[in-house]
């Protein structure tokens, strides 16, 4: 079956005016299945997303894809977005689509999102019967919206962001500013992981670019010493971007992922 056979399905998450529909692409196969969980403003269609759905073809896996409410093919408005919501539309996916042991895959925001993931099924909040195997990090943006993003930001755009609501922040990757609201900072506080001990319940591979002006790989050694009981292994690209989409990163990133089966 080749990507573009992979049939799009939509789930609904919320309710009442907090209701979205959620698009999501599943490969059917056996095996433990893979779970991409994307980046902020990334959709699923992304080189790395789509890499992984043909290696999972080529072996026969089970490969789950979606978009986030304002990304991609969904629906919802990207401007309402927070980690929170985010998050829901993830277990919901995942408890709907998972059936069995699964590798998460999160890049970026997504990695943040799949530790809280993690969380919550260790903690048995989800339905479903889903397990995770592994979890695969690129570049994993922890606690970005207060780390990466509020505390770096200057005395005047802090100013902007709660007098206004927002401010549009220019992007390399775009040529579009990304929207960061005032909702998404300040809901993103509730999700907080890097203060305390993490613990993911299974092995973790983290992949990070020495070279990210976006996430410093000092901030993937942070998130590593806070993983104290689980299997983890951090793998430092020197030359690497925030992207890590290079031939070689995919490389990489695939023999990560085979290492949990």
């Amino acid at each position: 079956m080749a990507i573009s056979d992979v049939e799009l399905t939509a789930i609904d998450v919320g309710e009442g005016t907090a209701r979205r529909s959620i698009a999501v692409r599943r490969r059917e196969g056996r095996g433990p299945a893979l779970i991409w969980l994307g980046g902020f403003k990334s959709d699923m269609k992304g080189t790395k997303a789509e890499a992984l759905d043909r290696w999972a073809a080529e072996q026969g896996r089970p490969c789950i894809r979606f978009d986030y409410s304002g990304h991609g093919e969904s629906g919802g408005d990207f401007a309402e977005g927070t980690i929170g919501r985010w998050l829901e539309e993830s277990e919901a996916v995942f408890s709907q689509f998972c059936n069995g042991p699964t590798i998460a895959i999160g890049s970026s925001m997504g990695g943040w999102i799949s530790l809280l993931l993690a969380r919550d099924i260790r903690a048995g909040r989800l339905a479903g019967k889903g397990t995770l195997a592994g979890l695969a990090l690129i570049a994993p943006a922890v606690d970005f919206t207060e780390v990466l993003m509020w505390q770096r930001m200057t005395p005047d755009i802090r100013k902007q962001i709660e007098t206004t609501g927002s401010w549009q922040r220019p992007s390399e990757y775009s040529d579009e500013p990304y929207l960061i609201t005032r909702q998404l900072i300040e809901e993103g506080r509730n999700h907080l992981l890097l203060g305390g001990l993490i613990e993911t319940g299974c092995p973790v591979r983290i992949l990070q670019g020495v070279q990210d002006e976006d996430v410093p790989w000092e901030h993937a050694v942070s998130l590593v010493s806070r993983i104290a009981r689980d299997d983890v292994v951090l793998t430092l690209v020197k030359d690497g971007d925030h992207r890590l989409s290079r031939p070689e990163d995919i490389d990489r990133l695939l023999a990560a992922v085979a290492e949990f089966g």
